[in-house]
Protein backbone atom coordinates (compact mmCIF):
# COMPACT_ATOMS: atom_id res chain seq x y z
CA UNK A 1 0.00 0.00 0.00
CA UNK A 2 1.29 3.58 -0.86
CA UNK A 3 0.49 5.04 2.45
CA UNK A 4 3.81 2.88 3.96
CA UNK A 5 5.87 4.59 0.97
CA UNK A 6 3.93 7.46 2.11
CA UNK A 7 5.30 7.39 5.86
CA UNK A 8 8.77 6.36 5.18
CA UNK A 9 9.43 9.53 2.68
CA UNK A 10 7.85 11.73 5.39
CA UNK A 11 10.13 10.12 8.51
CA UNK A 12 13.46 10.64 5.78
CA UNK A 13 12.32 13.98 5.15
CA UNK A 14 9.83 15.92 7.82
CA UNK A 15 10.35 19.21 6.45
CA UNK A 16 10.31 18.50 2.60
CA UNK A 17 7.82 16.19 2.83
CA UNK A 18 3.63 17.29 3.32
CA UNK A 19 1.71 15.90 6.50
CA UNK A 20 0.38 12.46 5.99
CA UNK A 21 -3.19 12.34 5.99
CA UNK A 22 -6.02 9.26 5.95
CA UNK A 23 -9.64 10.67 5.49
CA UNK A 24 -12.71 8.86 6.28
CA UNK A 25 -16.21 8.50 4.27
CA UNK A 26 -18.69 6.68 5.68
CA UNK A 27 -21.88 6.66 7.86
CA UNK A 28 -22.85 6.44 11.03
CA UNK A 29 -20.49 4.31 12.22
CA UNK A 30 -17.63 6.22 10.93
CA UNK A 31 -19.39 9.24 12.18
CA UNK A 32 -18.32 8.06 15.36
CA UNK A 33 -21.94 6.48 16.61
CA UNK A 34 -22.54 3.98 19.68
CA UNK A 35 -25.95 3.56 21.15
CA UNK A 36 -28.64 5.75 20.41
CA UNK A 37 -27.73 9.44 20.96
CA UNK A 38 -24.51 8.23 21.89
CA UNK A 39 -20.69 9.22 20.13
CA UNK A 40 -17.41 8.85 20.58
CA UNK A 41 -14.69 9.81 18.59
CA UNK A 42 -12.03 7.91 21.00
CA UNK A 43 -13.29 4.30 20.61
CA UNK A 44 -14.35 4.81 16.81
CA UNK A 45 -12.07 2.48 14.47
CA UNK A 46 -10.41 4.99 12.35
CA UNK A 47 -8.97 6.49 16.13
CA UNK A 48 -7.82 3.44 16.81
CA UNK A 49 -6.15 2.80 13.52
CA UNK A 50 -4.39 5.83 13.54
CA UNK A 51 -3.40 5.13 17.33
CA UNK A 52 -1.84 1.67 15.75
CA UNK A 53 -0.06 3.48 13.10
CA UNK A 54 1.36 5.80 15.76
CA UNK A 55 2.69 3.22 17.69
CA UNK A 56 4.33 2.04 14.84
CA UNK A 57 5.74 4.95 13.30
CA UNK A 58 5.58 7.22 16.07
CA UNK A 59 7.43 9.88 14.93
CA UNK A 60 5.33 10.24 11.89
CA UNK A 61 2.03 12.60 13.05
CA UNK A 62 -0.62 11.29 10.96
CA UNK A 63 -3.51 13.62 10.03
CA UNK A 64 -7.02 12.17 10.04
CA UNK A 65 -10.07 13.11 7.92
CA UNK A 66 -13.57 12.08 9.47
CA UNK A 67 -16.05 13.00 7.17
CA UNK A 68 -18.84 10.33 8.42
CA UNK A 69 -22.13 11.50 8.34
CA UNK A 70 -24.91 9.54 10.61
CA UNK A 71 -27.82 8.43 8.06
CA UNK A 72 -26.55 8.80 4.60
CA UNK A 73 -25.74 6.63 2.29
CA UNK A 74 -23.50 6.14 -0.35
CA UNK A 75 -25.57 7.85 -3.17
CA UNK A 76 -25.85 10.49 -0.85
CA UNK A 77 -22.13 10.95 -0.32
CA UNK A 78 -21.14 11.26 -3.89
CA UNK A 79 -21.66 14.94 -4.33
CA UNK A 80 -19.57 15.76 -1.32
CA UNK A 81 -16.49 14.23 -1.84
CA UNK A 82 -14.94 16.82 -3.31
CA UNK A 83 -15.82 19.41 0.12
CA UNK A 84 -15.28 16.74 2.29
CA UNK A 85 -12.54 14.63 0.94
CA UNK A 86 -10.14 15.53 -1.88
CA UNK A 87 -10.19 19.40 -0.71
CA UNK A 88 -7.86 17.64 2.28
CA UNK A 89 -5.63 15.51 -0.31
CA UNK A 90 -5.26 12.71 0.91
CA UNK A 91 -2.97 10.06 0.75
CA UNK A 92 -5.64 7.18 1.35
CA UNK A 93 -9.21 7.71 1.27
CA UNK A 94 -11.41 4.73 3.21
CA UNK A 95 -15.13 4.47 2.33
CA UNK A 96 -17.20 2.91 3.94
CA UNK A 97 -21.00 2.22 3.00
CA UNK A 98 -23.95 -0.24 3.12
CA UNK A 99 -25.52 -0.07 6.56
CA UNK A 100 -28.02 2.77 5.14
CA UNK A 101 -27.93 1.72 1.49
CA UNK A 102 -29.57 -1.44 2.01
CA UNK A 103 -32.88 0.78 2.21
CA UNK A 104 -32.22 1.58 -1.57
CA UNK A 105 -31.93 -0.85 -4.35
CA UNK A 106 -28.91 -2.67 -4.81
CA UNK A 107 -27.90 -1.28 -8.42
CA UNK A 108 -28.42 2.46 -6.79
CA UNK A 109 -25.78 0.74 -4.06
CA UNK A 110 -23.27 -0.21 -7.11
CA UNK A 111 -23.98 2.74 -9.37
CA UNK A 112 -22.71 5.40 -5.96
CA UNK A 113 -19.92 3.28 -5.40
CA UNK A 114 -18.57 3.20 -8.88
CA UNK A 115 -19.04 7.06 -9.02
CA UNK A 116 -16.83 7.23 -5.61
CA UNK A 117 -14.79 4.37 -6.66
CA UNK A 118 -13.82 6.57 -10.27
CA UNK A 119 -14.07 9.68 -8.18
CA UNK A 120 -10.97 8.98 -6.37
CA UNK A 121 -9.30 6.58 -9.69
CA UNK A 122 -9.58 10.25 -11.25
CA UNK A 123 -8.20 11.83 -8.56
CA UNK A 124 -5.04 10.03 -8.17
CA UNK A 125 -6.00 8.78 -4.56
CA UNK A 126 -5.70 5.61 -3.32
CA UNK A 127 -8.75 4.36 -2.04
CA UNK A 128 -9.96 1.53 0.37
CA UNK A 129 -13.34 -0.05 0.73
CA UNK A 130 -14.53 -1.55 4.26
CA UNK A 131 -17.12 -3.54 4.25
CA UNK A 132 -19.68 -3.11 7.12
CA UNK A 133 -20.59 -4.65 9.96
CA UNK A 134 -23.83 -7.60 10.16
CA UNK A 135 -27.03 -5.79 11.17
CA UNK A 136 -29.50 -6.93 13.82
CA UNK A 137 -30.54 -10.73 13.48
CA UNK A 138 -33.54 -10.31 16.13
CA UNK A 139 -34.96 -7.18 18.10
CA UNK A 140 -33.79 -6.85 21.57
CA UNK A 141 -35.80 -6.12 24.38
CA UNK A 142 -33.52 -3.02 24.90
CA UNK A 143 -34.43 -1.21 21.41
CA UNK A 144 -37.02 1.76 22.02
CA UNK A 145 -40.45 1.36 20.90
CA UNK A 146 -39.78 4.12 18.01
CA UNK A 147 -37.15 1.59 16.61
CA UNK A 148 -38.35 -1.10 16.67
CA UNK A 149 -40.52 -1.48 13.19
CA UNK A 150 -36.82 -0.25 11.86
CA UNK A 151 -35.03 -3.11 13.87
CA UNK A 152 -37.70 -5.22 12.70
CA UNK A 153 -37.16 -4.61 8.79
CA UNK A 154 -33.33 -4.95 9.43
CA UNK A 155 -33.13 -8.38 10.79
CA UNK A 156 -35.33 -9.15 8.20
CA UNK A 157 -32.85 -7.89 5.34
CA UNK A 158 -29.81 -9.60 7.40
CA UNK A 159 -31.92 -12.68 7.47
CA UNK A 160 -33.18 -13.17 4.07
CA UNK A 161 -30.02 -12.65 2.36
CA UNK A 162 -30.29 -9.29 0.59
CA UNK A 163 -27.48 -8.16 3.10
CA UNK A 164 -25.01 -10.57 1.70
CA UNK A 165 -26.35 -9.39 -1.64
CA UNK A 166 -25.18 -6.47 -0.92
CA UNK A 167 -21.92 -6.79 0.15
CA UNK A 168 -21.30 -9.48 -2.47
CA UNK A 169 -22.20 -6.57 -5.11
CA UNK A 170 -20.29 -4.28 -3.12
CA UNK A 171 -17.06 -6.35 -3.37
CA UNK A 172 -17.17 -7.28 -6.81
CA UNK A 173 -17.52 -3.51 -7.65
CA UNK A 174 -14.40 -2.70 -5.84
CA UNK A 175 -12.86 -5.59 -7.83
CA UNK A 176 -13.55 -4.06 -11.15
CA UNK A 177 -12.41 -0.75 -10.33
CA UNK A 178 -9.27 -2.37 -8.55
CA UNK A 179 -10.08 -0.77 -5.50
CA UNK A 180 -8.90 -3.03 -2.44
CA UNK A 181 -11.60 -4.18 -0.26
CA UNK A 182 -10.77 -5.04 3.58
CA UNK A 183 -14.13 -7.55 4.44
CA UNK A 184 -15.43 -6.77 8.09
CA UNK A 185 -18.90 -8.05 6.70
CA UNK A 186 -17.03 -11.56 6.13
CA UNK A 187 -15.35 -11.44 9.24
CA UNK A 188 -18.50 -10.57 11.11
CA UNK A 189 -20.06 -13.40 9.09
CA UNK A 190 -17.61 -15.86 10.30
CA UNK A 191 -18.04 -14.57 14.04
CA UNK A 192 -21.93 -15.34 13.62
CA UNK A 193 -21.22 -18.63 13.32
CA UNK A 194 -20.05 -19.01 17.08
CA UNK A 195 -21.27 -15.99 18.76
CA UNK A 196 -24.47 -13.77 18.83
CA UNK A 197 -23.59 -10.90 16.78
CA UNK A 198 -26.53 -8.34 17.08
CA UNK A 199 -25.38 -8.75 20.85
CA UNK A 200 -22.37 -6.73 19.62
CA UNK A 201 -24.43 -3.82 18.04
CA UNK A 202 -24.90 -0.90 20.66
CA UNK A 203 -27.87 0.24 18.98
CA UNK A 204 -29.21 -3.48 18.70
CA UNK A 205 -29.30 -2.89 15.19
CA UNK A 206 -26.42 -1.41 13.14
CA UNK A 207 -23.83 0.31 15.13
CA UNK A 208 -20.99 -1.50 16.23
CA UNK A 209 -20.17 -1.60 20.38
CA UNK A 210 -16.67 0.14 21.29
CA UNK A 211 -15.17 -3.11 21.33
CA UNK A 212 -15.90 -3.93 17.86
CA UNK A 213 -14.52 -1.23 16.88
CA UNK A 214 -11.27 -2.68 17.36
CA UNK A 215 -12.15 -5.23 14.48
CA UNK A 216 -12.27 -2.83 11.89
CA UNK A 217 -8.71 -1.18 13.14
CA UNK A 218 -6.73 -3.99 13.32
CA UNK A 219 -8.22 -5.48 9.77
CA UNK A 220 -7.29 -2.10 8.08
CA UNK A 221 -4.01 -1.94 9.77
CA UNK A 222 -3.03 -5.52 9.01
CA UNK A 223 -4.34 -4.71 5.75
CA UNK A 224 -2.00 -1.49 5.39
CA UNK A 225 0.91 -2.89 7.21
CA UNK A 226 1.14 -6.47 6.36
CA UNK A 227 4.92 -6.67 7.68
CA UNK A 228 3.56 -5.64 11.39
CA UNK A 229 1.58 -8.49 11.46
CA UNK A 230 2.57 -10.93 14.18
CA UNK A 231 0.46 -14.27 15.91
CA UNK A 232 0.92 -12.09 18.63
CA UNK A 233 -1.12 -8.96 17.53
CA UNK A 234 -3.58 -11.73 15.92
CA UNK A 235 -4.18 -13.13 19.26
CA UNK A 236 -4.92 -10.31 21.33
CA UNK A 237 -7.70 -8.28 19.03
CA UNK A 238 -10.29 -7.33 21.77
CA UNK A 239 -13.04 -9.75 19.37
CA UNK A 240 -11.60 -12.68 20.21
CA UNK A 241 -12.91 -13.00 23.25
CA UNK A 242 -15.87 -11.15 22.16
Amino acid sequence: MKIIEKLAAKEHDMYGKPPVTIAFLGDSVTHGALGNGEMSYETVYWNRLRQKINALRDYIPVNVINAGIGGVTAAMSVSRMERDVFSHHPDLVILCFGLNDINGTCEEFTQALTAMFDACNAHGVQALYMTPNMLNTYVTAETPPELRAYAEKTAAIQNDGTMDTFMQAARRTAKEKGIVVCDCYGAWKTLSLTQDTTALLANGINHPCAEMHELFAQMLFDLLFPDAVSEENRETTLWRGA
